[in-house]
Protein backbone atom coordinates (compact mmCIF):
# COMPACT_ATOMS: atom_id res chain seq x y z
CA UNK A 1 0.00 0.00 0.00
CA UNK A 2 1.63 3.21 -1.02
CA UNK A 3 2.14 5.93 1.89
CA UNK A 4 0.22 8.32 2.16
CA UNK A 5 1.74 12.62 1.91
CA UNK A 6 1.89 13.63 5.25
CA UNK A 7 -0.31 16.95 5.75
CA UNK A 8 -0.18 19.42 8.34
CA UNK A 9 -2.11 22.37 7.29
CA UNK A 10 -1.49 25.78 9.13
CA UNK A 11 -3.97 26.56 11.55
CA UNK A 12 -4.90 22.91 12.81
CA UNK A 13 -3.76 21.34 15.96
CA UNK A 14 -1.33 18.26 15.34
CA UNK A 15 -1.16 15.11 17.55
CA UNK A 16 2.78 14.12 16.98
CA UNK A 17 4.97 11.18 17.55
CA UNK A 18 8.73 10.50 17.26
CA UNK A 19 10.06 7.26 18.15
CA UNK A 20 13.06 5.91 18.49
CA UNK A 21 14.67 4.09 15.49
CA UNK A 22 13.48 0.19 16.50
CA UNK A 23 12.06 1.74 19.31
CA UNK A 24 15.81 2.58 20.95
CA UNK A 25 16.16 4.64 23.97
CA UNK A 26 16.29 8.20 22.68
CA UNK A 27 16.80 9.73 26.68
CA UNK A 28 18.97 8.74 29.22
CA UNK A 29 19.21 11.52 31.62
CA UNK A 30 17.53 14.24 32.64
CA UNK A 31 20.64 16.33 30.75
CA UNK A 32 18.88 14.79 27.26
CA UNK A 33 15.28 15.57 28.15
CA UNK A 34 16.52 19.15 28.69
CA UNK A 35 18.50 18.99 25.49
CA UNK A 36 15.36 18.11 23.57
CA UNK A 37 13.43 20.26 25.00
CA UNK A 38 15.67 23.33 24.26
CA UNK A 39 15.97 22.40 20.88
CA UNK A 40 12.35 21.67 20.45
CA UNK A 41 11.86 24.89 22.00
CA UNK A 42 14.04 27.09 19.52
CA UNK A 43 12.50 25.39 16.43
CA UNK A 44 8.73 26.27 17.47
CA UNK A 45 10.01 29.41 17.66
CA UNK A 46 11.86 29.46 14.56
CA UNK A 47 9.10 28.43 12.74
CA UNK A 48 5.93 29.63 14.55
CA UNK A 49 4.84 26.16 15.95
CA UNK A 50 2.42 26.82 19.09
CA UNK A 51 3.08 23.67 21.66
CA UNK A 52 0.38 22.92 23.56
CA UNK A 53 0.95 19.65 25.42
CA UNK A 54 3.81 17.45 25.31
CA UNK A 55 5.37 14.32 27.05
CA UNK A 56 8.84 12.73 26.66
CA UNK A 57 8.92 9.19 27.52
CA UNK A 58 12.40 7.35 27.46
CA UNK A 59 11.92 5.88 23.49
CA UNK A 60 9.58 8.11 22.33
CA UNK A 61 8.05 11.61 22.53
CA UNK A 62 3.99 12.87 22.18
CA UNK A 63 3.39 16.67 21.12
CA UNK A 64 0.11 18.41 20.21
CA UNK A 65 0.95 21.64 18.63
CA UNK A 66 -0.72 23.86 16.05
CA UNK A 67 1.77 25.32 12.97
CA UNK A 68 0.67 28.47 11.75
CA UNK A 69 2.34 27.69 8.01
CA UNK A 70 1.50 24.35 6.32
CA UNK A 71 5.05 22.34 6.34
CA UNK A 72 6.06 24.16 10.17
CA UNK A 73 5.43 20.93 11.58
CA UNK A 74 8.05 19.42 9.29
CA UNK A 75 10.30 21.77 9.21
CA UNK A 76 10.56 22.43 13.08
CA UNK A 77 10.83 18.62 13.43
CA UNK A 78 13.60 18.50 10.77
CA UNK A 79 15.43 21.15 13.00
CA UNK A 80 14.86 19.38 16.17
CA UNK A 81 15.88 15.96 14.81
CA UNK A 82 19.18 17.26 13.64
CA UNK A 83 20.42 19.09 16.56
CA UNK A 84 19.29 16.80 19.30
CA UNK A 85 20.74 13.93 17.29
CA UNK A 86 24.15 16.42 16.89
CA UNK A 87 24.04 15.89 20.66
CA UNK A 88 23.36 12.55 21.29
CA UNK A 89 26.04 11.15 19.16
CA UNK A 90 28.74 13.89 20.38
CA UNK A 91 27.55 12.81 23.79
CA UNK A 92 27.59 9.23 23.67
CA UNK A 93 30.14 8.43 21.00
CA UNK A 94 28.15 7.38 18.40
CA UNK A 95 27.57 7.96 15.09
CA UNK A 96 23.86 7.48 13.10
CA UNK A 97 20.34 7.63 12.83
CA UNK A 98 18.17 8.14 16.21
CA UNK A 99 14.86 8.46 15.35
CA UNK A 100 12.64 7.02 13.20
CA UNK A 101 13.04 8.15 9.44
CA UNK A 102 9.30 9.37 9.28
CA UNK A 103 7.15 11.32 12.52
CA UNK A 104 4.06 10.23 12.99
CA UNK A 105 0.76 13.05 13.30
CA UNK A 106 -2.38 13.86 12.12
CA UNK A 107 -4.84 16.56 12.41
CA UNK A 108 -6.96 17.08 15.60
CA UNK A 109 -10.17 18.30 15.44
CA UNK A 110 -10.39 21.46 17.88
CA UNK A 111 -13.85 20.86 19.56
CA UNK A 112 -14.16 17.49 20.10
CA UNK A 113 -10.80 15.95 20.35
CA UNK A 114 -8.46 18.49 21.49
CA UNK A 115 -8.68 18.09 24.66
CA UNK A 116 -9.05 13.80 25.04
CA UNK A 117 -6.10 13.99 22.83
CA UNK A 118 -4.04 16.22 25.26
CA UNK A 119 -5.31 14.09 28.19
CA UNK A 120 -4.34 11.03 26.32
CA UNK A 121 -0.61 12.30 25.96
CA UNK A 122 -0.14 13.72 29.57
CA UNK A 123 -1.51 9.65 30.81
CA UNK A 124 1.03 8.30 29.39
CA UNK A 125 2.88 8.01 32.10
CA UNK A 126 0.52 6.93 33.88
CA UNK A 127 -0.89 4.08 31.17
CA UNK A 128 3.20 3.06 31.33
CA UNK A 129 3.44 2.41 34.73
CA UNK A 130 5.74 4.85 35.52
CA UNK A 131 3.49 7.46 38.06
CA UNK A 132 0.31 7.22 39.45
CA UNK A 133 -0.64 10.85 39.20
CA UNK A 134 0.39 12.54 36.02
CA UNK A 135 1.65 15.38 38.24
CA UNK A 136 4.39 13.01 39.49
CA UNK A 137 6.06 12.88 35.97
CA UNK A 138 8.40 16.11 35.44
CA UNK A 139 8.55 15.75 31.73
CA UNK A 140 5.47 16.81 30.40
CA UNK A 141 2.81 19.58 29.69
CA UNK A 142 0.51 18.15 32.99
CA UNK A 143 1.50 20.44 35.59
CA UNK A 144 1.74 23.72 33.43
CA UNK A 145 -2.49 22.83 32.41
CA UNK A 146 -3.49 21.86 35.23
CA UNK A 147 -1.09 24.23 38.05
CA UNK A 148 -0.42 27.06 36.18
CA UNK A 149 3.58 25.69 36.09
CA UNK A 150 6.12 28.37 34.45
CA UNK A 151 6.93 26.63 31.30
CA UNK A 152 8.86 28.75 28.30
CA UNK A 153 7.49 25.95 26.12
CA UNK A 154 3.81 25.73 26.66
CA UNK A 155 1.32 27.59 24.77
CA UNK A 156 -2.15 27.39 25.68
CA UNK A 157 -4.76 26.59 23.04
CA UNK A 158 -7.84 28.46 23.06
CA UNK A 159 -9.72 25.33 23.87
CA UNK A 160 -7.98 25.12 27.12
CA UNK A 161 -8.57 28.84 27.79
CA UNK A 162 -12.23 28.30 26.97
CA UNK A 163 -12.23 25.88 30.13
CA UNK A 164 -12.71 29.17 32.11
CA UNK A 165 -12.44 33.21 32.78
CA UNK A 166 -9.16 33.18 35.38
CA UNK A 167 -6.33 30.85 35.22
CA UNK A 168 -7.33 29.35 38.64
CA UNK A 169 -10.79 28.02 37.12
CA UNK A 170 -9.61 26.60 33.83
CA UNK A 171 -6.93 24.40 35.90
CA UNK A 172 -9.61 23.53 38.28
CA UNK A 173 -11.93 22.29 35.57
CA UNK A 174 -8.68 20.86 33.34
CA UNK A 175 -7.98 18.90 36.18
CA UNK A 176 -11.46 17.29 36.44
CA UNK A 177 -11.47 15.99 33.52
CA UNK A 178 -8.78 13.73 34.81
CA UNK A 179 -11.40 11.85 37.54
CA UNK A 180 -12.66 10.00 34.11
CA UNK A 181 -11.18 7.43 32.01
CA UNK A 182 -10.82 8.06 28.33
CA UNK A 183 -13.25 6.05 26.72
CA UNK A 184 -11.62 2.60 25.17
CA UNK A 185 -12.83 3.79 21.19
CA UNK A 186 -11.41 7.22 21.88
CA UNK A 187 -7.52 5.63 22.32
CA UNK A 188 -8.15 3.73 19.83
CA UNK A 189 -8.87 6.37 17.30
CA UNK A 190 -5.93 8.57 18.04
CA UNK A 191 -3.77 5.72 17.79
CA UNK A 192 -5.16 4.81 14.57
CA UNK A 193 -5.33 8.32 13.02
CA UNK A 194 -1.65 9.25 14.40
CA UNK A 195 -0.59 5.70 13.08
CA UNK A 196 -2.02 6.02 10.01
CA UNK A 197 -2.01 9.49 9.57
CA UNK A 198 -5.39 10.47 8.83
CA UNK A 199 -7.65 13.24 10.57
CA UNK A 200 -8.81 12.73 14.07
CA UNK A 201 -12.49 13.99 14.21
CA UNK A 202 -15.60 14.10 12.76
CA UNK A 203 -16.76 13.67 9.14
CA UNK A 204 -17.44 17.28 9.16
CA UNK A 205 -13.84 17.65 10.10
CA UNK A 206 -12.08 14.70 7.97
CA UNK A 207 -14.08 16.54 4.88
CA UNK A 208 -12.72 20.12 5.64
CA UNK A 209 -9.31 18.48 6.04
CA UNK A 210 -9.84 16.84 2.71
CA UNK A 211 -10.76 19.62 0.89
CA UNK A 212 -8.07 21.73 2.31
CA UNK A 213 -5.79 19.20 0.94
CA UNK A 214 -6.81 17.28 -2.03
CA UNK A 215 -5.88 14.04 0.60
CA UNK A 216 -7.80 11.39 1.38
CA UNK A 217 -8.38 11.38 5.20
CA UNK A 218 -10.04 8.33 5.24
CA UNK A 219 -9.13 4.28 4.76
CA UNK A 220 -9.98 2.94 1.69
CA UNK A 221 -13.22 0.46 2.07
CA UNK A 222 -11.59 -3.15 0.71
CA UNK A 223 -13.27 -4.20 -2.45
CA UNK A 224 -15.30 -6.80 -3.39
CA UNK A 225 -13.81 -10.26 -3.20
CA UNK A 226 -13.05 -12.22 -6.32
Amino acid sequence: MARLRRYTPGGIPQHIIQRGNNRQVCFTSDIDLAAYAHWLSKGAEKYDVAIHGWVFMNNHVHLLATPKNDDAISRMMQFLGRHYVRYFNREYGRTGTLFEGRFKSCPVETEKYFLVCLRYIELNPVRAGMVSDPADYRWSSYCANAFGKAMSLWSPHFEYLRLGRIAIERQSCYRQLFETEIDGELITDIRQSTQRGLALGSEHFKDRVESLGSRRQRLLKPGPKN
